[in-house]
């Protein structure tokens, strides 16, 4: 007699208790290829900084096989407005439960909590390209790293300071963590796709609280003050110390660097491209239309390291999400969303204008007809309608309305997202 195989077993998925965190934690720590040990403080740290009404999790037997969890967020958008998130993260299944649609169950019941809750979105950093398309998310922003060589850049070694009249100040974490809050809340109104930073962001970024599984290495701490006194950069980097023949060879990473005038991003690039001994600049994940590299007299010294899609964006709300952000020209389209999961769908009438914009919903006929993830593609601005016609991905249902809307969709900033979540 052939031998039969036992059926899998069909996991329970619910929300989590305290008593759940710690075996939570260490299948989260399994699929991210970390040690599957967590100690008891972080376990402490961890259930002190979570919503677990916002956790769940996927338990077969007893034990825990995959981790989701959310959390509130707000996210601007283009005018300096920000619309309420619902932030997805910790997103893990165990490799002995894969293909079971554990993950697709926790995420319907996430999106579907978040849009009875009032939130506009659903945000999260995708490690993975091909997963989160088939459930309504689609890149919103991008993201550019450049390693930079020192010498080849062409400034001047004999910088002293800011010729605007403003200084560079060294400072430790304790001042980032009093000044960094208020500076980061300044750059949300001017650049969209920019999320908010808690407390615990401060704490966790300055070392004040512990991250398991990471060995802690005190940054350099700088910052800009304009000419009148006013902080209007922050950086945050790290330096190794490496000689040969006598020759240094160091390299300075950037971990943070937040500017909210050109003349403060100017002045902190410069500083940190003048370091002696420093002979290599990584710049961490910038916005694509960094100042970088055409700040350099040869921006040649500057390669790229990484150009990526990083902060995805799924649309709960579209009139709520259509009528938050301000476009850089009048205009008038409707469109229909189509929604699989049929929480966004519909067929919404656009009035936009650079004062505001109003999102309705309408009979009137389709002019362009889309997926919701591509609409969270264009919402911050930085998809162009025209690409994604030529590819099929938006049908155009009137004669050139797609290069109606694309000067109407499109900002003139790129957005931009520095953080991780």
């Amino acid at each position: 007699m052939t031998p039969v195989s036992p059926r899998p077993s069909t996991p329970v998925i619910r929300t989590l208790d305290d008593s759940d965190l710690p075996d939570w934690l260490r299948v989260m720590c399994t699929g991210f290829l970390r040690p599957p040990v967590v100690p008891k403080e972080e376990v402490e740290i961890r259930l002190a900084g979570m919503d677990l009404d916002r956790a769940q999790g996927a338990f077969d037997d007893g034990r825990c096989v995959a981790t989701f969890r959310s959390f509130a967020q707000r996210i601007s958008v283009p005018g300096g407005a920000s619309v309420p998130a619902n932030a997805v993260c910790n997103v893990t299944v165990a490799p002995t439960h894969r293909r079971r649609g554990l993950l697709g169950t926790m995420m319907e019941r996430d999106l579907r909590a978040a849009r009875e809750r009032g939130d506009a979105a659903a945000t999260l950093i995708s490690a993975e390209y091909p997963i989160y398309g088939r459930y309504g998310f689609g890149p919103a922003t991008w993201v550019t790293e450049w390693e930079v060589e020192t010498a080849r850049t062409g400034l001047s070694a004999r910088y002293a300071g800011p010729e605007c009249g403003g200084r560079v100040d060294l400072v430790d974490g304790a001042a980032v963590r009093e000044l960094g809050p208020a500076l980061h809340e300044r750059l949300r109104t001017l650049r969209h796709g920019a999320v908010d930073r808690g407390e615990r962001w401060w704490r966790f970024a300055t070392g004040d609280l512990p991250r398991h599984g990471r060995t802690w290495t005190e940054p350099f701490y700088a910052v800009y003050r304009s000419p009148e006194g006013r902080v209007d950069g922050l950086v945050a980097y790290t330096a190794d110390d490496v000689w040969e023949a006598k020759r240094p060879l160091c390299s300075a990473h950037v971990r943070d660097l937040v500017a909210v005038s050109p003349a403060a991003e100017r002045a902190l690039w410069h500083f940190l491209l003048t370091i002696d001994w420093i002979t290599k600049v990584t710049t961490g994940l910038r916005a694509p239309d960094d100042l970088l590299p055409l700040l350099l007299p040869d921006p040649r010294a500057a390669r790229v390291l990484t150009h990526a899609d990083f902060l995805w964006l799924r649309p709960l709300d579209v009139p709520a999400l259509l009528a938050a952000r301000s476009y850089a020209c009048p205009g008038s389209l409707v469109l229909e969303v189509s929604d699989p999961q049929g929480l966004a769908g519909g067929r919404w009438l656009l009035e936009a204008g650079p004062d505001g914009a109003s999102c309705t919903p309408t009979r009137r006929p389709a002019e362009l007809v889309l997926d919701v993830g591509d609409l969270g593609a264009l919402y911050l601005g930085d998809e162009s309608v025209l690409r994604l016609a030529a590819l099929g991905r938006v049908a155009e249902e009137s004669p050139g309305a797609a290069a109606r809307a694309e000067p109407v969709l499109r900002t003139a900033a790129r957005p931009w997202c520095p953080d991780i979540f």
